[in-house]
Formats: C-alpha cells, structure tokens, sequence
C-alpha cells in the first residue's frame, strides 16, 4: 500500500457535447480540518489550470464535483459550503454572494455509517467496511471478515486488504485463527500464504517501528509530489535542483505550506525563495 492513492479524479458525460469531472479526496487525518473547503478550492484549481493546458482551445471549463470520503471515528461538524468560510455579516450575504467564490461539497464520514449500511459492490464494502474499522480497532470483527464478501472480491484486492489489516496494531495471533476460519478453501489458502510471506520480512518486533517510519515516510512523499505536481502544472517544467530541494524537506508543516506557495506564487523564482 506504499502507493499513494490520496485521492481521484474522474470524468462523465453530463448532457450531448458536455462532460464533468467528478473529485474524490480521501481524508485519513483522524482529527478534522475545518478549512476543507479552502483545500477543495485549491485542488479544483489545479484540475482547471491542467485542463486548459492540456486542451488550450476550450472556451469553458468543465463542472467539478468534489467528494469527500473522511475515514474519521467520531463525526465532524465541518460547513460543507464554501461561502460559509467567508466572515460575512448576515444582513451582507444577499450583496456580497455574486462577488464571492462558492461551491458546495459532498461530505461522506465513515462514522456516521454503520457498517451494515455500506452498499454497493462487494469490493467497495469490504475496502470501506475495513477502513472505518481501523479507526475504531475492529480489523479483526466479523464486518471485515465477512466470507460472503471475501470470496467475492478480486485477489488483487483481498491481498491489499490483509496487508493494511497486517500493517495495523493488532492480535497476529487472532489474525491467524481469523484466516482459518474461511471456509472456502482457494481464499483461505491465499490469505494464509499471503500472512506468511509477511510473517518472513522480518521478526515482530522491528515490524512496529517499521509500520510508523513507512507512514511517515509515504505521507512526506505524498506532500513532496504534491508540491511538485503544482509546479509542474504552474511551470512545466521544473528545474532538477529545486526537484531536489523539495524532496529533502522532511517536515510535514513545512510542505504543506510549500504546497500553497506553489499555487500563488508568480514564478519560481518566488517559489525558491521560501524554500
């Protein structure tokens, strides 16, 4: 699961001749940030700023839906519409609204779920099941091991399902009777081959340790390429030494500003320069 999958970009037919992209960002912070909104905005940005680059003889832009999937473990009260981010007085709203930027997104919180009213496809259950169950330490409940969605799944799939629950704090030792439980015998000898190959990477305890420097170090990436990703959109191309430069940056604050840097500054130069 070292790729980073944060977040999904689609595109749809809308109406004859119209299309739209539909944006999915995957937030996996445990604690809530009131100012999604504000990210959105800047994502969508981008997306437009790739579009008319990639196809300069448009003469509009196409509509951007945005989703939020957040795996939280309690339920956030965030303001799903952007102008509700703005300090406007009430008796204002009705004359500033046509000179301000607004837009509403689609929050979806894993919390407010119950895991039986997840539906859809067999893989889409078991992967968001899985997920809100790590925040609330139920990888190894019977929501997760449900057999009727595991043998359902592509194997592909299934692997990376047991590698996150292998990855996260739990009993190895229940995980083991879990996967001897499955009554299909192609599924359960996959998985258990699969928990052996992991068990040989190393001895248990180094594999703790392991799991919290490979976090951190996929969320630096992540940061990094996002930086990047804005330059290049902004730019182009960008030079090998300032690449370099990014890449080295180890603190996570620090790219995060970095990142809004590279969307508004006017030239790299400017960018370096809060390097």
């Amino acid at each position: 699961m070292r790729e980073r999958h944060s977040d999904l970009l689609f595109s749809a037919p809308v109406a004859s001749g119209h299309k739209a992209f539909l944006y999915l960002l995957f937030e996996h912070q445990s604690s809530f940030d009131p100012w999604i909104g504000l990210r959105l905005l800047e994502y969508m940005l981008l997306i437009w700023q790739g579009y008319l680059k990639k196809y300069p003889e448009v003469s509009a832009l196409p509509i951007i839906l945005p989703v939020v999937l957040a795996q939280n473990d309690r339920v956030w009260e965030v303001k799903t519409q952007f102008a509700d981010l703005l300090d406007t007085p009430e008796e204002l709203q009705t004359v500033f609204h046509p000179w301000v930027p607004d837009f509403r997104f689609q929050l979806l919180q894993l919390a407010e779920m119950p895991f039986e009213a997840i539906r859809r496809t067999p893989a889409g259950i078991l992967v968001l099941r899985t997920m809100k169950a790590e925040r609330l330490k139920k990888l190894l409940d019977a929501v997760v091991w449900d057999e009727a969605l595991l043998v359902q799944v592509p194997r592909v799939l299934l692997q990376q399902v047991l590698r996150y629950i292998l990855g996260a704090d739990i009993d190895k030792g229940a995980f083991e009777h879990k996967l001897q439980e499955i009554e299909e015998p192609q599924t359960r000898a996959e998985a258990m081959t699969l928990a052996q190959q992991y068990h040989h990477l190393g001895r248990q305890e180094g594999r703790q340790e392991g799991r919290q420097e490979g976090r951190q170090e996929g969320l630096l990436k992540g940061r990094q390429e996002d930086v990047l990703e804005a330059l290049e959109i902004r730019f182009e191309k960008v030079p090998e030494g300032l690449v370099e430069a990014v890449r080295s940056i180890q603190d996570e604050a620090h790219l995060r500003r970095l990142h809004r840097t590279a969307i508004r500054c006017s030239s790299l130069e400017d960018f370096a320069a809060d390097l």
